[in-house]
Formats: C-alpha cells, structure tokens, sequence
C-alpha cells in the first residue's frame, strides 16, 4: 500500500508540473463563460457578428469551429456541409474561398452575413475576447501559422477531435491550451490519472462526475460543461455549477453572466 501511495503522489506531482508549464488565457469572469457559436440568439452562428455580439455581452471565449477550404483556406464552419447554415450546397472542402464567400448565411435578422475567414475572425477577437477553437477539418499547420501572425498565441485555447490533432497540436505548438473530451471507458480516479499522464491537456469537456472533477482540478485540469439546450436556465446552470467545474459553454452567454453576477 506504501509503494502503491508513493507512485500515486509522485504521478500527481508529475502532472501538476505539466499542467504548470502551459497558461490558460485570461479571463474575465470567476466562471468562464463560453458562447457556443457566438451569441447566436440575434445573428447567425460562427458569423462575425455572432461573435461581435459575445464580445459585447462580456463572455470570456467565443467557440468557434475550424474547416479547410479546396483552395486551403481556413473559414469558419460548424458543419462539413453549407447546406444547414447558407443558402448554398455541398462539402465546404470541395469548394474554394471565392465560392464560400458567394454564399449567405441563414438569419432572422435579414441582414446579410457571410461565412468569415479564420484571419478574420482572429483579427476581430484581439484583445477583446478568447478563442475557443474547435478543429473540425482544418489545417493545423496553417491555423497556427494564421495565430502567430495575429499575435493571438496567448487568447486561444484548442478543442481536439481525435489524437492525430493531438499530436499534431503538440508538435506545432507546445505551450497552447488543449482540451477535450474524456473517453467514456475512464470511469474512476486511477483511469483519469491514467489518461492524463498520457493526454497532456489543460481541460477536460463534459466530465460530469464530482469526484472526477475534483481529481481533475487537483492535478491543474479544469472542467468546462456544455449547457446549452432548449431548455438551458438557472436550473441546468445551477446543476452544472453544484459540480464544482471552472467554465460554462452557452447558447445564452448574456443571461448566464446575469445570472452568475446574483450568486
């Protein structure tokens, strides 16, 4: 039981000194705010004007998600289709920029918004707000070329897929924040260490297990939950927050700053 003890401490003080070496970007808000998409409520999601909208409603990140065009250009996109989202049809990967930018994205507002280039939106969240990255499809290389350029390397956080992303990530770019999601086959304390001694990360999605989250937090990896549904309120934020995670991911960034300002 000692040697089993010693080897546990001594893990632990291995990821506190990794997690130590990468720097989450600063943040606003005691909990960390993320607006899904943008503020996506009045104008269309993944649109400069979304994101516009999180910036002025004071969210700590908008997400964004991260696609490659034919011609190699980085736009940003939820889907792998136009389909959904814009007047348009077919695979974003088999159209280039020209052709994207053509397209009108759907909205209720009936102004006329666009699918934005990465630069763009890098270029509009300087020093106002995070960027929570979602690498769909896209160009590592290139998107972290198009960062530096931008001089964003310290407001960008990277939501991975897969661990190709990983370790392409973590060749590319060392010392930027990555996130994702814990497999479902880690269940109790001794498989998270497990994990995390492997996936260097700064945090984990979704983790919904207060033990869990603790460990988590314990070793420097903070725990962000997605809220947002139809139904996302007080009482969905409240459960989330009862769990002792760090961030919220919102379809209503504005409302649950409201909210997190009275408790």
């Amino acid at each position: 039981m000692i040697v089993r003890g010693l080897v546990i401490l001594f893990t632990i003080l291995g990821l506190n000194a990794l997690a130590q070496q990468v720097k989450l970007p600063q943040c606003k808000n005691k909990t960390v705010v993320i607006a899904h998409r943008g503020n996506h409520i009045a104008a269309p999601e993944n649109t400069l004007a979304s994101c516009r909208d999180a910036i002025e409603c004071g969210a700590d990140y908008v997400e964004v998600d991260l696609r490659t065009t034919k011609d190699g250009k980085l736009v940003v996109l939820h889907d792998d289709k136009v389909d959904r989202t814009t007047n348009g049809s077919g695979r974003i990967s088999e159209m280039t920029l020209s052709e994207v930018k053509k397209l009108q994205v759907f909205n209720r507002n009936k102004k006329t918004h666009r699918i934005p280039e990465f630069r763009e939106m890098l270029a509009l969240c300087k020093d106002k707000i995070n960027i929570y990255l979602d690498c769909k499809e896209a160009n590592i290389e290139e998107a972290w070329k198009q960062i530096k350029a931008a001089e964003m390397d310290n407001q960008i956080i990277v939501y991975l897929n897969d661990e190709r992303q990983y370790r392409q990530w973590k060749e590319a770019a060392p010392h930027i924040p990555l996130m994702t999601s814990l497999p479902k086959d880690v269940a109790n304390t001794e498989q998270l260490l497990g994990f995390l001694k492997k996936t260097q990360v700064q945090i984990l999605d979704n983790v919904k297990d207060h033990e869990l989250i603790k460990v988590a937090n314990e070793h420097g990896v903070e725990v962000w939950l997605d809220v947002q549904s139809p139904s996302e309120g007080p009482t969905s934020w409240k459960e989330a927050l009862d769990k002792g995670v760090q961030g919220l991911q919102t379809d209503q960034p504005a409302h649950l700053l409201t909210y997190l300002k009275g408790h």
